[in-house]
């Protein structure tokens, strides 16, 4: 069962102008009212970006945007670590349903986290949001970093759709200002 299905209150749109499957639905739920968050369309266009990128056909993924209290439950029940943490991706059971229907699973964006990462990272706000997103995107398609191999290989991928996005390397360290 997905976590849209497990807290309700979804909201579809469908972001077939992206570049993505028609089919592709990717539901974006606001749980936080930390500031400044992303729009519905930029959540979904960047999972959608993601989408098309790896050639995906469709499918369905829920988007939902919470605050360090949910983030720390649901990272302490899931991955036994009792802290929130910026990004959480649980990949859905597809067995047996065509590619196009098929849930691709639910990604968790804690809003504290990730702002609070933006500005310690000197990155721009949204930046990070959609790197994020990329990022738990290509975990629902397979991807992962348990190894420096697998790292490279997502970490490269993330790198690819951003700039198709026109966004900055996140893995580039900031350049100091010259005297």
């Amino acid at each position: 069962m997905t976590l849209s299905k497990r807290l309700g209150g979804r909201i579809q749109e469908l972001m077939s102008d992206t570049g993505a499957d028609p089919s592709a639905c990717i539901d974006v739920q606001f749980a936080s009212g930390h500031r400044p968050l992303p729009g519905r369309r930029q959540l979904c266009a960047w999972a959608a970006a993601t989408l098309a990128s790896e050639g995906q056909p469709g499918g369905h993924i829920c988007v939902r945007i919470v605050d360090e209290e949910e983030g720390r439950k649901l990272n302490a029940r899931y991955r036994g670590i009792d802290r929130a943490t910026n990004v959480l991706s649980f990949a859905a059971d597809q067995e047996g349903l065509p590619a196009e229907l098929a849930p691709l699973g639910d990604i968790l964006l804690c809003a504290p986290i990730v702002v609070r990462e933006s500005q310690q990272q000197h990155k721009a706000v949204n930046d990070h949001w959609a790197h994020l997103v990329v990022h738990g995107v290509l975990h629902l398609l397979g991807y992962d970093h348990e190894s420096e191999d697998e790292a490279r290989t997502m970490e490269g991928r993330e790198i690819d759709v951003l700039e198709r996005l026109g966004i900055p390397n996140p893995y580039r360290q900031p350049q100091a200002a010259d005297p």
